[in-house]
């Protein structure tokens, strides 16, 4: 399995050109959709979104960096926006059989142990928290986003892209969890589309998170049919020098990394994975920890570097008629939401957001 890690340079990329093409078990058809923006009719957008998505123990997340309202900051800035009309794709909780599918049931269990969950959670004190209140306020909700990503996966093969407010649960893998994240939300997803979806066979992940995807990066390690793109702050955790192995294409960044050389080595390394890999899907986990002032992140990414980074991950892909789901994943700034909201409306805005139904 080939290895590559992106050295500096200076180029420009091209905007792709934006070409719809609807694939269903391998027939090609292009076609637009028409738009219907003031019809009482408009369509339900393949965008994923719960009210039980909100992490809450007795207002003990606020000890964690982490905006625990973020999918609901992002649902109510698209209503305003009015991008839908209160209308989203709801998914119900994941089972425990489910999980089982991916998870160790030994993993499983350790979750009923406050102990362990305040180690993923990073929040210590939830040690002293009974594991009734923890399963209700916080792992309960990550179920719910789990299989948000879940159901977004299947919606972007559907309509051709999907955004869950949520999920993006890149460091926990199939036997442990960690750095907020308890469910491997990512690997159920690509694992399910793979049983369920006879056209799928490759499988791409584009991981722009802050930080090393080291959990999905473990499930798939030597899985030729998932190909993982990974630019991170090597700087920061996790530094799993063993999970690197799974990469594919790996961009190392430095501390306090700003929009230029973050989007030069972005377009030019996708520009490589895709002369390298065809997949038939697009995990994007679109991470806003990289915003300058992240406590975590430790990047310089202004907001407008963060629109350009995914107008030009969704235009690369949207243009090739291959399908994206977008993970929203880490981002602890409370000005988040507004950036990631702020950028769904650019992507309407470029014809980006045109489903093939």
């Amino acid at each position: 399995m080939q290895k590559y890690t992106e050295k500096v340079h200076s180029e420009r990329e091209e905007e792709p050109e934006i070409v719809w093409v609807k694939r269903t078990a391998g027939v090609e058809n292009k076609e637009t959709e028409e738009t219907t923006e003031n019809s009482e009719n408009k369509p339900k957008l393949p965008i994923v979104y719960s009210k039980n998505y909100g992490v809450n123990f007795a207002k003990l997340e606020k000890l964690h960096p982490f905006d625990a309202q973020k999918g609901k900051n992002i649902q109510e800035l698209l209503v305003k926006y009015q991008l839908v009309q209160g209308k989203f794709y709801e998914p119900t909780e994941i089972s425990k059989d489910e999980l089982l599918k991916v998870h160790k049931e030994k993993y499983l269990r350790s979750l009923k142990w406050s102990f362990n969950v305040a180690q993923i959670a990073e929040i210590p004190v939830l040690v002293f928290v009974p594991n009734c209140l923890v399963q209700c306020g916080y792992l309960r909700p990550m179920r719910f986003q789990t299989a948000g990503s879940i159901m977004a996966g299947k919606l972007a093969l559907e309509y051709g892209w999907a955004i869950n407010l949520g999920g993006g649960f890149h460091h926990c893998c199939s036997y442990k969890g960690g750095g907020f994240c308890p469910y491997a939300d990512i690997t159920l997803l690509i694992q399910r589309i793979f049983a369920e979806e006879s056209q799928v066979s490759n499988v791409m992940i584009v991981d722009l998170d802050a930080h090393q995807g080291n959990g999905h990066e473990r499930d798939f390690m030597d899985n030729p049919f998932v190909y993982i793109f990974d630019m991170y702050n090597f700087c920061i955790y996790p530094k799993d020098h063993d999970a690197k192995l799974a990469i594919r294409y790996a961009v190392e960044l430095r501390p306090k990394t700003a929009n230029k050389e973050y989007l030069i080595k972005l377009k030019r390394g996708l520009k490589f994975a895709m002369r390298e890999f065809k997949p038939h899907l697009v995990v994007y986990n679109a991470g806003t920890d990289i915003l300058e002032g992240d406590p975590l992140g430790c990047l310089s990414i202004t907001p407008e570097g963060i629109i350009e980074r995914d107008q030009y991950v969704f235009g690369t892909f949207r243009a090739h008629g291959i399908p994206i789901v977008m993970l929203l994943s880490g981002g602890y700034l409370k000005a988040s939401a507004k950036v990631i909201a702020d950028s769904i409306m650019n992507l309407k805005q470029k014809g980006l957001l045109l489903t093939i139904r």
